[in-house]
């Protein structure tokens, strides 16, 4: 049986899956008006004011981590915030939003073999047909969406590349958060981490010339309010869960629920957009949560040696 914090974790994970898959409508009105750079810069300083803000009204102090704490914070930074964000946008230079989320479906798969690899974590033979059917699911659904997905330009090998570079930095933010989930808490991990990674978008940024007066005043309301759901909801508050789920169920299980961002970002789509949702949409779906359900099943114990 599911213990009662599993199931509560289990509907905080999902709930963060929710928020993530509608970024995606709340980047587009974003993507005409923003250049990228910039708009991912707003989004963290914005989650960053946001989470000072949290801190401040709870009465939470920020915490003094100490010199090997903040080395270990800047590289979530840096792989979490910094890193994710320049292959994300400059990769979407070479290929298509479902050509990219289909590559980021990879998050689950590269979770769980660094969980097995760096900290000897059981996989387990349903655990990983689990993965399995997490990657097949959410594949069906962003094929489904759009099924010149695999058609790619002439230097789309670059664009892979880097969105690629988008599932080893948001690994690296997952796993390499263990120690410090622990001594310092989600909430400090995320605040810290955020702040750094801040730090050096908006550097940056302004070394690139992108932070101008005359950018910042081409964002209207329709935009600013995307960058505060993006900042507040997409970054803010589901980091906060995110890492909350990793240090309650560990990382490959909660890796998994990532497989539900494909299928959130289409629901959404058909009820914000009036997209077209098919019955492959639905099947993969279906295969999505039969693979959360699997991955997420208590591991078999090792039977004992004897009689």
């Amino acid at each position: 049986m599911t213990s009662s914090p599993d199931r509560l974790t289990y509907l905080k994970l999902a709930a963060v899956t929710m928020i993530w898959g509608a970024t995606f409508v709340a980047g587009r009105y974003l993507a005409a008006n923003v250049e990228p750079l910039l708009a991912a810069t707003l989004r963290f300083v914005l989650a960053s004011a946001a989470l000072l803000g949290f801190m401040a009204l709870a009465r939470v102090r920020l915490a003094r981590p100490s010199a090997r704490q903040l080395v270990q914070l800047a590289m979530l930074g840096f792989c979490g915030i910094f890193f994710y964000n320049l292959c994300f946008f400059y990769g979407l230079h070479y290929i298509n939003a479902s050509r990219a989320s289909l590559i980021v479906a990879l998050n689950p798969a590269v979770i769980g073999l660094g969980s097995w690899w760096l900290f000897k974590e059981r996989l387990g033979t349903a655990r990983c047909l689990g993965i399995a059917l997490c990657l097949g699911g959410a594949g069906a659904v962003i094929i489904s969406r759009n099924p010149q997905v695999l058609q790619g330009a002439a230097n789309a090998w670059l664009g892979d590349l880097l969105i690629f570079g988008c599932v080893l930095g948001w690994g690296a933010y997952s796993l390499f958060s263990r120690s410090l989930n622990q001594s310092l808490g989600p909430l400090q991990t995320v605040t810290w981490s955020i702040l750094l990674g801040t730090a050096m978008l908006t550097v940056t940024t302004l070394v690139g010339g992108k932070l101008t007066l005359k950018a910042l005043s081409a964002i209207h309301l329709p935009q600013m309010l995307s960058l505060l759901y993006l900042g507040v909801f997409g970054s803010a508050l589901a980091y906060i869960a995110w890492y909350d789920g990793i240090r309650r169920i560990g990382a490959t299980r909660a890796g998994v629920f990532i497989a539900l961002n494909p299928l959130t970002a289409v629901i959404c789509g058909a009820m914000l957009l009036d997209e077209h949702l098919s019955a492959p949409m639905l099947v993969g779906g279906a295969v999505i949560l039969l693979g959360i359900h699997l991955c997420n099943k208590p591991l078999a114990q090792p039977k004992p040696l004897g009689i």
